[in-house]
């Protein structure tokens, strides 16, 4: 059901694993819009156990 409301997570596909890397040291722990960013390499859904 679409509310409008934002999730609160985003996904982000970078051309270089170097590039990507590079953003997650720039960005994780950093605050956006007054919260804490958790950046990290999604995991397939076979990894991330049943929800």
């Amino acid at each position: 059901k679409y509310s409008g409301r934002s999730r609160g997570f985003a996904f982000v596909e970078m051309s270089l694993d170097t590039e990507a890397d590079a953003a997650m040291l720039a960005l994780d722990g950093s605050e956006f819009m007054g919260r804490n960013m958790v950046v990290s390499v999604a995991k397939p859904r076979s990894e991330r156990g049943a929800a």
